[in-house]
């Protein structure tokens, strides 16, 4: 089973100073930054997934600058990801059409023949049908029955579209594996979407709309569509956001999932923001220490404002916390020490009043605990990963990008282990249906 990384310009600063706060002047993001594959010397992943929206054009705003976005067209996406050195030559692009990005449209704004064009001219190893996302689910809709409207429109739009997509790929010998993107509103209704894709020959489904499911409703889609399909139909999870619950899917038969989960649980999850793997299996999860740039921080700026406490104040506890985490990992500090330093910034933040007038309340004492375990496990220790060997202990701090996207790098390193380790290999590896040739682009 493959993990494939969606990929979102999710790169840092090797040169950045930790101690001065800053990047060189000099830096040009993109081009002296670095990718979790370059930073780490290895892929942390089996492949990336680049949506059209992320990119973004004049009908959808997207994350790309509009240099960048000439860059990916002009040179093709292995290039543009640098991914074209040869120890990362066997990695998989994929790319989808982004239907987040155009959810509240009637229809998708791309043509099933301009998103084949844009996947073979861009070099993608695979590429998804466009599709048109249903947010309705109804777990107990039998057959076509249940769905609102729009849901059956939108289910009528992404068959169709995917029709053309296969139709096009066909007639232009398309050098990417074309994947038929299944959205549904029940399990029955998905699997239905996932018969008809067959039938217009796709060996290579895609499940949209996983997004806002648990995992038990994702089994449910899984089973249906697993019992409607042929055994050899290879199946890919859009967007698995539980990620962290794929050990519970052996035998489901999944041959690739994308997700953005261990990056982006580094600086979004209050409480799971750095991983290890587990003695005897699993991950394990560690809080990371927030000290925040306290002139930066708009919930601290907004205080200072409001009176509440005095810039230069929060400047001292900022300072404060950072030299005690420091001179703790040195060795210099005994761990209340930084503990009380910590927690101390920590209030302003939390409770909006000084530790003093909140050092007993309920949320200072949990963050206080879930702080100590870190402080005394100490986790950044215990990884070898480039990012822990070179960052130190700044890796557990969750202070602006250049820390929290390492940490998220480091966790993607520690995941792709752990999907390796996992017993959830398909039975019969077959290869892709088309070889991979070089884009115009490559040429």
């Amino acid at each position: 089973m493959k993990f494939i990384f969606a990929d979102s310009l999710d790169y840092v600063d090797p040169a950045f100073d930790f101690i001065a706060d800053r990047s060189p002047a000099e830096r040009q993001p993109y081009w002296d930054d670095a990718y979790p594959h370059e930073i780490l010397g290895y892929a942390p992943y089996d492949g990336v997934l680049v949506s059209r929206g992320i990119i973004g054009d004049h009908r959808v705003k997207g994350k790309y600058t509009s240099s960048q976005a000439r860059r990916f067209h002009l040179v093709g996406a292995r290039k543009f990801l640098r991914l074209d050195k040869p120890q990362f030559k066997d990695l998989d692009i994929f790319g989808d059409c982004g239907a987040f990005t155009y959810v509240q449209e009637e229809r998708p704004p791309y043509s099933a023949v301009e998103m084949a064009e844009f996947y073979d001219e861009c070099g993608f190893t695979h590429g998804a049908s466009v599709d048109h996302i249903i947010f309705d689910f109804d777990p107990s809709a039998k057959g076509m029955g249940g769905g609102s409207d729009d849901a059956k429109a939108r289910f009528d739009i992404t068959l169709e579209n995917a029709d053309a997509f296969r139709r096009e790929t066909l007639a232009m010998d398309a050098s990417f594996t074309p994947m038929g993107v299944v959205q549904g509103w029940s399990p029955d209704s998905m699997a239905e979407a996932a018969r008809r894709l067959v039938a217009m020959g796709y060996g290579y489904l895609a499940l949209g709309g996983m997004v806002p499911l648990k995992s038990p409703e994702i089994k449910l889609c899984l089973e249906a569509i697993r019992d409607a399909i042929p055994q050899e139909t290879r199946i890919h999870i859009l967007g698995f956001a539980k990620a962290e619950d794929i050990d519970s899917f052996h035998g489901y038969d999944i041959s690739s999932f994308d997700t953005t989960s261990p990056l982006i649980r580094a600086f979004k999850d209050a409480k799971q923001n750095y991983y290890l793997p587990r003695t005897g299996g699993g991950l394990r999860y560690y809080t990371s220490i927030r000290i925040p740039q306290a002139l930066e921080n708009p919930k601290l700026q907004r205080a200072v404002k409001k009176g509440q406490f005095r810039a230069e104040d929060l400047v001292t506890m900022e300072s404060a916390a950072l030299s005690a985490l420091r001179a703790y990992d040195a060795g210099g500090a005994d761990i209340e020490d930084v503990l009380q330093a910590v927690v101390t910034y920590s209030a302003p933040l939390v409770e909006e009043k000084p530790y003093a007038d909140c050092a007993d309340s309920v949320p200072i004492a949990r963050l206080a605990e879930r702080y100590r375990e870190t402080l005394t496990e100490k986790p950044w220790k215990q990884c070898g990963c480039p990012i822990c060997a070179n960052a130190g202990v700044e890796v557990i701090i969750f202070r602006g990008s250049n820390r929290n996207k390492r940490r998220g790098i480091h966790n993607l390193a520690i995941y792709h282990d752990h999907i390796e380790r996992l017993d959830l290999k398909r039975a019969i590896d077959r290869p892709d249906d088309l070889p991979r040739r070089l884009c115009a682009a490559e040429r």
